[in-house]
């Protein structure tokens, strides 16, 4: 049988020399390493090498075939590719139903058709119509970083635009950091400052302008922007102590109680994981977090990671594996370590805290868990979810819900500061 076409192969469609070739079985999983294509210099014929395995398997060996009609070959490798592909869903094959079974074990197998609610804004509604296909290559890492540092230049210039302000780089206890300061910082604040710690999953800068602009301005105080060493290269606790170690060296010259701690997507955990340790440590608390979607712990996925990709529901997803989320990040850490997933913590005595998330956001459960065990620890803390929208949606400064976002968490800790 040639696998990918489930039929027999008639023995005397190959032969070598005398010894006929029964069965054939292009071992699909060993594609690129096994077939290698060689160009003759006289005659230009391709030539093929496969792995051939005879139906007796004790004659299994490696044969060379010089097949003269090139074009059976490559209609085969081609059909074989595109059985072995998965292709993104398009218009003809997406569903047109809802579809619902719930097997023995609770696991629940649906397909929903969702449309845009109509009153989001214009701009949020055309967001939503961005395809991404569910199917493709995976990104590099090197490649996710590169695309992160053109996004940063573009969030930079477009939240500049609305929020005026001096970058500098810099650093602070040996760890840099991109210090914002908005043009109108006003006397009365100049005695604060706000640290951002940026998202983009632990291995990338994905917003250190777009959450450190944006709230720069609207509170009209000057941001570090923590740029932590990253995973895979240092995996946790690296980020945590990079950012305690900013966190001492500003409590030099601030107060903590004029000092708010903020992050977004991995930033926003690392938020939590800093508190934990600053607990831990016994250091004195900032006057507030800012905690906008979070993971509530590593050593499990949350409901809402099975249902939305960081784009809502455009995007490639793998059904839950019930492993360690981000192994690269928690490295040989118990993944139910305390500072690592703070929802295992203790959490009493932690700052007032603002969550924030939205209704496509993958990281949605885990925000509202962490807010519930906020609570429960009977930490001031507040969520506030905006409806229809995908993972850390205020990044994009073209949405009036971003602008509304932004003004939200600025505010909150306006009044945090103000005590």
């Amino acid at each position: 049988m040639l696998y990918g076409f489930k039929a027999r192969t008639p023995c005397s469609l190959f032969r070598l020399g005398r010894h006929p070739i029964p069965a054939i079985r292009v071992l699909l999983g060993r594609w690129p390493r096994e077939v290698r294509r060689y160009q003759s210099d006289r005659r230009h014929l391709q030539v093929f090498w496969l792995t051939l395995k005879l139906s007796n398997p004790a004659q299994e060996r490696l044969v060379p075939i010089k097949l003269c009609s090139i074009a059976l070959l490559l209609a085969i490798s081609n059909a074989l590719a595109a059985q072995s592909t998965p292709q993104p869903t398009s218009a003809s094959t997406a569903a047109t139903r809802d579809s619902s079974y719930i097997d023995p074990q609770g696991t629940a197998h649906v397909t929903r058709v969702v449309p845009v609610p109509p009153d989001l804004s214009p701009e949020a509604r055309k967001s939503l119509i961005r395809t991404t296909p569910d199917e493709g290559p995976p990104e590099s890492l090197a490649a996710r970083r590169a695309r992160m540092e053109v996004s940063a230049a573009r969030q930079n210039a477009t939240w500049s635009k609305l929020c005026p302000n001096t970058i500098a780089d810099s650093t602070i206890a040996g760890v840099p950091v991109r210090i914002v300061t908005p043009s109108n910082l006003s006397a009365k604040n100049r005695d604060k400052v706000l640290i951002n710690l940026h998202g983009g999953s632990f291995n990338a800068d994905s917003g250190s302008f777009a959450e450190s602009i944006p709230i720069a301005g609207y509170t009209g105080i000057k941001v570090v922007a923590v740029l932590y060493r990253l995973a895979p290269e240092h995996p946790f606790p690296a980020a945590v102590d990079d950012a305690v170690a900013v966190y001492r060296e500003q409590l030099k010259t601030y107060k903590p109680g004029h000092i708010v701690i903020y992050g977004t997507s991995a930033g926003a955990v690392l938020t939590a994981e800093v508190a934990v340790k600053l607990k831990e440590l016994r250091l004195p608390m900032p006057a507030a977090l800012g905690i906008f979607s979070t993971l509530d712990s590593f050593a499990q996925e949350a409901d809402s990671q099975a249902i939305y990709t960081l784009q809502g529901f455009a995007g490639h997803l793998d059904p839950p594996d019930g492993g360690i989320h981000d192994p690269y990040y928690v490295g040989s850490v118990d993944p139910k370590d305390p500072v690592l997933s703070p929802i295992y913590a203790d959490l009493h005595g932690l700052p007032p805290t603002l969550f924030l998330t939205s209704g496509r956001d993958a990281l949605l459960s885990g925000t509202a868990n962490l807010h519930r065990a906020y609570l429960r620890a009977g930490v001031d803390a507040r969520l506030v979810l905006f409806d229809a929208l995908p993972h850390a949606f205020w990044y994009d400064a073209s949405l009036p819900e971003s602008i509304e976002a932004s003004h939200i968490m600025a505010d909150f800790m306006l009044r945090q500061l103000a005590k």
